[in-house]
Formats: structure tokens, C-alpha cells, sequence
């Protein structure tokens, strides 16, 4: 949801001018050769893309490990979309010129695109080895090493480009990502707090919905709302900020100001059954078991969704359908054993139809799991 990435472009249109001015000994071979190149690189610029290639294609024909053609090729291809052909031509110019700067973070690119983050790293590293202090590519870096779950890299990358630019707004909205994504909230918090500071005027609302994210998920619901309401003011219709506004509500018990969120967005994506299925918990927990029961059945003409048969078995049990209830929570318990809050509901039934030793059973078989729940430890404690 926070899927607010490093977006920033290298200027790959700079790269006639560049490249000509630091070939490093290379040549194009003539004054005739070197206008085309340029000229194919004007085109690229103003997105006439067919143009291009016809330049660069024309150098090929000459030249055809001509770096700056196979670049050029490379970049046309990118802008097309075509990450693979791109990726060859880029591949083909370091087969001759190892050292390409812009057809290393050209290839490194393509493979971020392509998600092979692993490869990008290669690539990116091999990049820093002549350009250690970049900017640009020390955050795609960083950002990479946290696709593939590296916490500790990606925190060194960011810390490292912090120390370059201490205001770094992408290294620091990727320690905002990079702490949310491996539960350190606080730590993240703190990073979302800080683009607030720098930016609070014309603040992204994505900032505002990871910093209520972040009360949410640290159960400091008061501190959450005024965020997500701050977007919503923004953006009516934003979904992330209704959700964690109704599940802010849902955490501090307000079921029924939870239920105004909850249908609010189910207006826009009425067949969302986890959205179908909080709401049908917030009318259970108000006493409208009617309501409840209509939204766990809609949403279950969606997909199936376990949540939605458990919040219908619990209906059952408090209409005092015992049987029907154990019925389904029995099936339930059959696909998620692990399951705390089915093995106690279900234990919980037995014990309402007299069945204590089953229930005892019930509790049991979930600790046999190796899964562990102070409450069904309780519950096992008083049977």
C-alpha cells in the first residue's frame, strides 16, 4: 500500500553530450558517425523513438559494437517498454566496453523493472566501483537490497546517502519503508516524521497515510485518525485512508464510526470481501446480527473467505445453533489449525452443549501444533 518508491529517472538524454566528452579513448569512427549518434539522442528526447533507432540503427551497420549505438538502441528499447531487448543491447555494449557507465545503470534498470533485484544489485555494484558517490543509484541500490528482504544493507545504503545529503527525501522515505516492512513502527515513524517536517505545507499524502499506518499498527489509534483524516480531506475517495480510519475506529472498539468507513469504501468496491467481512463484524459486535449475517453472505458470494464463515459459525453459536456452528468451525479448524481464535470458539461450543472432554480435545490438538496462545492456554488451565 505504501508502494511509494524512488521514481527518480537517470537523465538518460545527457547521454551524447556525455559520452563525447568522456569516451575514454573510444572513437566513433567519423564527424558523420558522431552527428548521427547526437541526432538519434535529440530524437530519444523528444520521445520520436521510430527516428531513433533508424539513427542508431544506421551507426550499427557501420559500427556494430558502437557504444554509443548499442546504448542508444538500449534506451529506445526502455522507453518502448521492452526491458528484454533492452537488456541485450545493454548486455552487448559491456561485452565490448565494460566500463559503460550508462549501460551499466541501464541494465541494472531493466532488471529492477523486470524484478530481478539480485541481478540489479550485481549491476549497480559494478557501477559504484567508478561513481561511488551517486546518489541515484546508492538509493536504487537500497531499495533493491530491500526488495530481497537485506535489512541490514538497504539500512547502510540509506544511512550512507544520509550522510552525503542528510535530506535526502528518497533515502529517507526508504528507511520510512525499510523499518515499516520488518515491524521496526517506531523506528519508521520516526523517518515518516521527519519528510513531514521538511515538507509539512505540500506534504505527500502518502507520508500521511504510512505515519497513520504506523500509530495503527503501534495500536496508538488516537495518534493515527487525525492523518488519515488529513488525506481524506485531500482525497475523498482515497481508500488506504478510509481503511485506516475504520480499522483506527475498530481498534478503539467504535465499531459504529468504524462502520461509517467501512460501508464508505464499500461504495466504491462493493464486492471487496475483507471490506464485506469487517463490516459484518462491526454489526456482530453492535447486536445487528441480521446486518452481520447479509454482509458475511455477501462476501462469500464474492470468494470464499474464511473470516466470513467464522463470523457466521459465531452467530450461530449466539442464536444457540450449537450444532451448525460446530459443523463449520470444525471444517474451519481442519484448514487452519493454527488458528487460536477458531480452536477457542469452537471449544467454546462444546463446552455449551456439555462436551467439556471434547473441548479439552480441541485445545489440546492446538497445542499439539506448537502454536501457542495465552488465551487457549487459559481456557485449558480452567477446563
Amino acid at each position: 500500500m505504501n508502494g511509494f518508491e524512488n521514481n527518480e529517472e537517470a537523465s538518460q538524454e545527457e547521454y551524447p553530450a556525455t559520452m563525447l566528452d568522456a569516451s575514454g579513448g573510444a572513437t566513433l569512427g567519423s564527424a558523420e558517425i558522431s552527428a548521427i549518434s547526437k541526432n538519434g539522442y535529440k530524437l530519444l528526447k523528444e520521445n520520436k523513438i521510430a527516428e531513433a533507432v533508424e539513427c542508431f540503427s544506421s551507426i550499427l551497420k557501420i559500427d556494430q559494437n558502437n557504444n554509443y549505438a548499442l546504448v542508444g538502441m538500449g534506451d529506445a528499447s526502455r522507453k518502448k517498454g521492452d526491458c528484454q531487448a533492452a537488456a541485450n543491447y545493454y548486455r552487448r555494449c559491456l561485452d565490448h566496453h565494460p566500463e559503460n557507465s550508462y549501460a551499466l545503470f541501464g541494465l541494472a534498470d531493466c532488471y529492477k523493472t523486470l524484478d530481478m533485484f539480485e541481478k540489479a544489485i550485481e549491476v549497480w555494484e559494478q557501477y559504484l566501483k567508478h561513481d561511488s558517490k551517486n546518489i541515484t543509484v546508492l538509493t536504487r541500490v537500497a531499495n533493491a537490497y530491500r526488495k530481497v528482504r537485506d535489512f541490514k544493507n538497504a539500512k547502510a545504503v540509506f544511512l550512507r546517502v544520509l550522510e552525503m545529503e542528510a535530506d535526502n527525501p528518497y533515502a529517507i522515505i526508504g528507511l520510512g519503508h525499510l523499518n515499516y516492512d520488518f515491524k521496526e513502527y517506531k523506528e519508521a515513524l520516526f523517518y515518516w516524521e521527519k519528510m513531514l517536517a521538511s515538507n509539512s505545507e505540500n506534504v505527500d499524502i502518502r507520508v500521511l497515510t504510512s505515519i497513520g499506518n504506523c500509530h495503527r499498527k503501534l495500536k496508538t489509534f488516537n495518534d493515527g485518525i487525525p492523518f488519515f483524516e488529513k488525506v481524506l480531506c485531500k482525497e475523498p475517495d482515497n481508500f488506504y485512508a478510509a481503511f485506516g480510519l475504520a480499522d483506527c475506529y475498530r481498534g478503539l472498539k467504535q465499531q459504529d464510526r468504524a462502520l461509517e468507513y467501512w460501508n464508505r469504501i464499500l461504495v466504491l468496491d462493493p464486492r471487496n470481501k475483507v471490506i464485506l467481512t469487517r463490516a459484518g463484524d462491526a454489526y456482530r459486535s453492535l447486536g445487528d446480527l441480521d446486518k452481520a449475517q447479509h454482509y458475511y453472505e455477501r462476501a462469500l458470494d464474492v470468494e470464499f473467505d474464511m473470516y466470513a464463515v467464522l463470523g457466521l459459525a459465531i452467530i450461530a453459536k449466539v442464536q444457540k445453533k450449537f450444532g451448525d456452528a460446530i459443523t463449520s468451525l470444525k471444517r474451519l479448524a481442519q484448514q487452519d489449525p493454527k488458528n487460536h481464535r477458531i480452536c477457542i470458539e469452537l471449544a467454546d461450543c462444546l463446552i455449551k452443549t456439555g462436551d467439556k472432554p471434547g473441548a479439552v480435545a480441541v485445545l489440546e490438538e492446538f497445542q499439539r501444533t506448537g502454536a501457542r496462545n495465552s488465551h487457549v492456554a487459559e481456557m485449558l488451565d480452567r477446563l
